[in-house]
């Protein structure tokens, strides 16, 4: 036996014997400590007792349609159809001092504030006054911040109603209940949102050039050229939507496309990076423990590593925690902790919930 080996076995075995003696003492009788100031424990108080301000629920929405979606949508909603909204109104009153080919003066300003707001910009209509080009470059920022701080969570959101769907279509034979599915997302949660963007937005590309080679008379190589132009965001401008129907049905479709490949792409790459964290995980969990390790591990310098410091040093290797994450929760765990006994007991909870009422 090497050196090594003989400075490991003794700390070793000192953890186990001290493991299972700790097991056995907590499954035999649980040890409550009691400060000496500290009021008893079955003074303990409830949820219910603690005094809360009231505040009255919010109050159903009084339109059928939006009774029934999620908060997160109908803000939405609510946001884009006010920008929507201003933004043509704003548009509409610049009507003659924005050149190009125009169908009506309505629909153009939607669909110009539509196609600034995801920065497509085909070209085929341009601002031409220094009053329209500071208006356009207003709103194309709050467009911007729009679209990749709500409508990206609204369309996470729609996804995420869909994975349960995609999981019971690709496990048709076999029986798949409420429980496995939750756990088939909750194991691979990432994957199913890669793959329904993925189908979204394939739907989407099909519907685009068939309304363009339909709609707009384009041949199919243009359609595809002016769907890639437009999903991508790049506009070149020589294919676009020029008809009434064309730009109505644009409105929507530029929306709904650009957004999606956006959250196809930050699904890949939380997908790629997920991948690379469980990589990490089970190299952690399946290299060797030297001593080294345990000398890293031992957070109280006493010689022996406990369950709870092995745990802390594992999430520390995973990149799960980080220092300012452990400082964070001793520093609440010492507030917690009144007597100062090194665990908390019913009464500390106590003297913490009587300290923050005397507070308010």
């Amino acid at each position: 036996m090497s050196s090594a080996d003989s400075a490991q076995k003794p700390l070793l075995e000192t953890m186990a014997q001290d493991f299972n003696q700790n097991s056995r003492t907590t499954s035999r009788k649980r040890r409550l400590r009691r400060s000496r100031s500290a009021p008893r424990g079955d003074c303990m108080l409830n949820d219910d007792d603690l005094k809360t301000d009231d505040v009255p629920p919010p109050n159903p929405s009084t339109i059928p349609m939006f009774r029934d979606l999620h908060p997160r949508l109908r803000r939405v909603i609510i946001f884009l159809a006010l920008y929507l909204a201003i933004g043509t109104f704003c548009f509409y009153q610049v009507r003659n001092q924005i050149s190009g080919h125009k169908t009506n003066g309505v629909l153009d300003a939607v669909y110009f504030c539509v196609v600034t707001m995801t920065t497509v910009g085909y070209g085929d209509l341009v601002p031409n006054s220094s009053a329209s080009r500071l208006l356009a470059c207003a709103f194309v920022f709050s467009g911007m911040v729009l679209v990749g701080h709500l409508l990206s969570r609204a369309a996470d959101y729609l996804v995420e109603k869909q994975e349960a769907l995609l999981v019971r279509a690709f496990h048709l034979r076999r029986s798949f209940g409420p429980t496995d599915v939750l756990k088939e997302l909750h194991t691979n949660k990432l994957r199913y949102k890669c793959y329904v963007a993925f189908l979204v937005l394939v739907v989407l590309f099909l519907v685009g050039i068939v309304f363009l080679v339909v709609v707009e008379k384009m041949p199919v190589i243009d359609a595809f050229y002016c769907v890639c132009s437009t999903v991508t965001t790049l506009g070149y401008g020589d294919k676009s939507f020029s008809s009434k129907t064309g730009r109505l049905f644009a409105v929507f479709w530029i929306l709904t496309s650009t957004i999606c490949l956006a959250q196809f792409f930050l699904y890949v790459a939380e997908l790629n990076a997920e991948s690379k964290q469980r990589e990490l995980v089970k190299w952690v969990l399946t290299r060797r423990i030297t001593n080294n390790d345990l000398e890293a591990a031992d957070l109280d310098e006493d010689g022996v590593v406990g369950a709870a410091e092995f745990i802390l040093y594992k999430l520390k290797e995973m990149g799960k925690i980080d220092e300012k994450d452990i400082s964070g929760i001793m520093d609440e765990f010492e507030q917690l902790d009144y007597d100062e006994s090194g665990t908390l007991t019913t009464s500390d909870i106590v003297l913490a919930q009587t300290t923050s009422q005397s507070q308010r």
